[in-house]
C-alpha cells in the first residue's frame, strides 16, 4: 500500500493539486487520468520518491518495494539486455553483482566463503534462483526475442528499448507498479499480454496511459486529476466517464437551483422590505439568503477540441484501385503485390505486425514515395488529406505563428478571424494563436495537423498514427469525429477503441500478404480467438 497525505504542488500561481488524501490498496489496478498538464506524471514522480511536493507526505510499508517504468531510454545503454531487466529489482541485483564479483576471484579466501553463503542465503529468500526463467518469460511475452537479449541496450531500436524497461518494471514481482504511459510503441498483441499480465497482478498498479481500452482492460479504479483535486471512482475508465458527467450534472443542476432560489429571496426582499405589512417577511428572507450557500462551478482542466471533417463533395464510384503494389526498405520486404479496391462508405483500419509497413503504404498512396513495383489510381471525384505519422516537415519554418501556419493551408480569402476562430476550436485560443510553431508540444503540432486535414475538405482521409501525442479528450473528440465522417477513411493506430469503434473493415498486412475482412476489429479479434480454440 502507498499512501499520500496533504500532498499539494503549484507552480507559482497555478494550482496543480491540494490536500490530496488517497490510499492505494493492494489488488487494486488504478488508472491515473486528468488532461495534459494537470500533474500525472509528476504525481508519479512524487509517488515515486523522485519529486518533493510543496506540503506533504507519501508512506508505503518499510519493507515495500516499489518499481516505476523508466521514460530515459538511454540511462542503461551500456548493459546487456537480460541484465538490465534483473536490475529492476536492485537489491537482488547488487547482491547477484557481488556474489559473482566473488566467484571471479582467483584467490578465494575463508572470508570469500562465509560472505557468499550470506549472499547465497539472500539470494535465495529473494527468489533469485528463477530470477533468469522470469525475465526469459517476460522478454518472450514482450517480444524480444532470444538473440537480442544479450546485446547492449545501446543496440536495440527505440521500440524494443521501451520493451526491455517495461520488463525490467514488472520483474521481480514489485510491492507498488507505477507505469507512465506503458503501452507507447507496443503493438496490440504485446499489448494484450500487458493486460493480461496485470489483470493477474496482485499487487498495487498506478498507471497513466491514454489508451481507453487498455484502462477498461485493467483498471478497478480510476484517480481523476481535475478541479485542483484527485477524486478516485471505483471501476474503469468508462465507469469513471460515465460518473463524473453525472457528478458534474448534478452539481450544476444543484447551482442552479441554488442561483435561482437566491434570485427568488432577493427579488422578494426588493419588493417587500419596505412594506410594512411584509417586513417580517422580508427579514426572514433575509436570513434564508444568508444561508444560502452559493458555489461558483469549478472549471475543469479538461478542454475537449471541435474535431469535425466536412468533405466539399462525396465520393463517386471509383475510390481506390491499388494493383500488385510492393515495396522493400533496406532490402526488407514490407510488402508485396498487395492488391486492394476501396469501395464508397469503406473506412479500412490497416493493422499489423510492422508499423513500417503501413507508413510506408500511406506515403505511396499520398505520393510521397515511388513503389518498387504495381500501380494505384485514385477516382476523378477523388480529394485525399494525409496526416502522416511523423510531421517534423511541417514544421521546419520555425517563424510563423499559427495564425500564419494554418493560413498555408486555406483559401487566400479567407481573413485573420477565420483563423483564430479555426484555432480557437482546437484549445488555441487568444494569443495562443499567435505562438510561434518552434515551441508547440508533439500535442499541439498533432492538433494543428488535424487543423490542416479539417480545412482540406477531402472526400477521403489517410491518417498514419493519429492519436499519438493527444489527451484522451482530444483522442475522444478525434474518435467522434471520424465516426461522424461521411466519407472513405484509410486509417492506422494502436489504438483498440479507436480502430474498434470506426473501422467496418479491416486489413492486416502479413508477411504472408494480406488478410481483407468486411468486419469490425472485435468482430475479427473474436473470430481469431475461436480459430486458435478450436
Amino acid at each position: 500500500m502507498i499512501t499520500a497525505t496533504n500532498v499539494a504542488l503549484s507552480y507559482g500561481k497555478r494550482v496543480i493539486f491540494k490536500d490530496v488524501n488517497i490510499k492505494f490498496i493492494p489488488g487494486n489496478c488504478y488508472g491515473l487520468i486528468g488532461a495534459n498538464g494537470a500533474g500525472k506524471s509528476t504525481f508519479l514522480k512524487i509517488l515515486a520518491g523522485q519529486f518533493e511536493p510543496d506540503q506533504g507526505q507519501i508512506s508505503k510499508g518499510p519493507k515495500e518495494r516499489l518499481a516505476m517504468l523508466s521514460q530515459d531510454q538511454f540511462a542503461f545503454d551500456e548493459y546487456p539486455v537480460f541484465e538490465t531487466v534483473i536490475m529492476g529489482h536492485k537489491k537482488l541485483y547488487k547482491i547477484m553483482a557481488e556474489r559473482d564479483a566473488i566467484y571471479a576471484k582467483s584467490d578465494f579466501s575463508e572470508e570469500d566463503g562465509i560472505r557468499s553463503a550470506e549472499l547465497e542465503a539472500q539470494f535465495g529468500e529473494m527468489n533469485g534462483y528463477d530470477a533468469e526463467a522470469e525475465a526469459s518469460t517476460l522478454l518472450n511475452g514482450l517480444g524480444i526475442p532470444e538473440e537480442m537479449r544479450q546485446k547492449k541496450m545501446k543496440d536495440l531500436d527505440g521500440s524494443d528499448k521501451v520493451r526491455v524497461l517495461l520488463a525490467q518494471a514488472l520483474f521481480g514481482s514489485p510491492d507498488i507498479l507505477l507505469l507512465d504511459e506503458p503501452t507507447n510503441q507496443l503493438d496490440i498483441k504485446t499489448i494484450n499480454w500487458l493486460e493480461d499480465f496485470l489483470s493477474r497482478f496482485q499487487n498495487t498498479v498506478i498507471i497513466v496511459s491514454h489508451d481507453r481500452h487498455f484502462l477498461n482492460q485493467v483498471c478497478t479504479h480510476m484517480a481523476d486529476i481535475d478541479y485542483g483535486k484527485i477524486h478516485v471512482y471505483v471501476g474503469n475508465y468508462d465507469f469513471w466517464y460515465e460518473a463524473s458527467q453525472l457528478r458534474f450534472n448534478q452539481k450544476e443542476t444543484e447551482s442552479k437551483k441554488a442561483k435561482a432560489k437566491a434570485e427568488e429571496l432577493k427579488e422578494f426582499i426588493r419588493r417587500f422590505s419596505s412594506n410594512a405589512s411584509k417586513a417580517k417577511q422580508a427579514t426572514s428572507r433575509k436570513k434564508l439568503l444568508d444561508k444560502l450557500t452559493l458555489e461558483d462551478m469549478p472549471v475543469s482542466s479538461r478542454k475537449y477540441p471541435y474535431i469535425v471533417f466536412n468533405p466539399e463533395r462525396p465520393c463517386g464510384d471509383i475510390i481506390l484501385e491499388i494493383k500488385g503494389l510492393s515495396k522493400e526498405i533496406d532490402g526488407v520486404p514490407l510488402f508485396k503485390d498487395l492488391t486492394l479496391t476501396v469501395h464508397n462508405g469503406d473506412k479500412i483500419a490497416f493493422i499489423g505486425p510492422n508499423s513500417l509497413a503501413k507508413t510506408v503504404l500511406f506515403q505511396i498512396l499520398a505520393g510521397e514515395l515511388e513503389p518498387d513495383a504495381g500501380s494505384f489510381r485514385w477516382g476523378v471525384t477523388i480529394t485525399s488529406a494525409y496526416f502522416p505519422k511523423e510531421n517534423n516537415a511541417y514544421f521546419e519554418n520555425n517563424d510563423l505563428d499559427l495564425v500564419g501556419w494554418l493560413r498555408q493551408f486555406a483559401a487566400p480569402k479567407e481573413h485573420e478571424s477565420f483563423f483564430r476562430g479555426f484555432l480557437g476550436k482546437m484549445l488555441f485560443s487568444g494569443e495562443e494563436a499567435m505562438k510561434k510553431t518552434s515551441v508547440l508540444s508533439g500535442g499541439e503540432r498533432v492538433r494543428c495537423m488535424l487543423s490542416k486535414v479539417m480545412l482540406s475538405g477531402a472526400n477521403v482521409l489517410i491518417l498514419d498514427e493519429p492519436t499519438n501525442h493527444l489527451d484522451l479528450e482530444s483522442i475522444t473528440s478525434l474518435n467522434n469525429g471520424l465516426i461522424a465522417y461521411s466519407e472513405v477513411l484509410l486509417f492506422a493506430s494502436h489504438d483498440h477503441q479507436f480502430v474498434s469503434t470506426i473501422a467496418n473493415r479491416i486489413v492486416e498486412i502479413t508477411p504472408e500478404g494480406i488478410n481483407d475482412v468486411m468486419m469490425t476489429y472485435d468482430e475479427l479479434l473474436a473470430m481469431k480467438a475461436e480459430e486458435m480454440a478450436a
